[in-house]
C-alpha cells in the first residue's frame, strides 16, 4: 500500500521595500484607475459635472491627480512612521481603506451621469487592495528583517 503525500501550497504577499510598495502603489492604482475611465467612457460616461455656470471635466487628467495624491502621501506618511511604530501599517490600511470607501459619497452626491457615477466609484474601490498590498508587503518586508 503506497501513501500520497499532500502538500499544500501557501502563498502569501511578497515583501516590498518602502520605495517600492509607494511608488509601485501609486502606478497600479493610477493604470487601474485609468482602465476603469476608459471602460466608463466607452459606456458613455462623460466625466463633466455642470455647477451653475461652471462645468468640471474630471478625466483623464483628474482621475490621474485624483488617484496618485492622496495614495502617496498617505502611503508615505504611514511608511515614514513605520521606521518608529510598525504597528501603523495595519492601521493605515485600515484608514485608508475605509477613506477610500466613505469618499466614494462625494461622487454620489456630485451630479454625475450614472456611467460616470459607477466609474469613479469603482475607482474608489480600486484603492483598497492596493493600499493593503503595499502595506502588507512593507510589513512583511520589516518582519523579515
Amino acid at each position: 500500500m503506497s501513501t500520497i503525500a499532500e502538500t499544500t501550497t501557501v502563498r502569501s504577499l511578497p515583501a516590498l521595500t518602502r520605495p517600492v510598495a509607494v511608488l509601485g502603489g501609486v502606478v497600479a492604482a493610477v493604470v487601474l484607475n485609468l482602465i476603469v475611465w476608459g471602460i466608463g467612457a466607452a459606456a458613455g460616461g462623460s466625466f463633466t459635472v455642470v455647477d451653475g455656470e461652471t462645468v468640471t471635466d474630471v478625466a483623464p487628467g483628474g482621475v490621474i491627480i485624483l488617484s496618485a495624491v492622496p495614495l502617496l502621501i498617505g502611503l508615505t506618511v504611514a511608511v515614514l512612521i513605520a521606521y518608529r511604530w510598525s504597528g501603523v501599517l495595519r492601521v493605515a490600511e485600515v484608514v485608508g481603506s475605509v477613506l477610500s470607501i466613505a469618499t466614494i459619497g462625494l461622487t454620489l452626491t456630485a451630479g454625475f451621469d450614472a456611467a460616470t457615477t459607477v466609474a469613479l466609484s469603482v475607482m474608489h474601490v480600486v484603492l483598497v487592495p492596493v493600499i493593503v498590498v503595499a502595506l502588507e508587503g512593507v510589513r512583511r518586508s520589516i518582519t523579515t528583517q
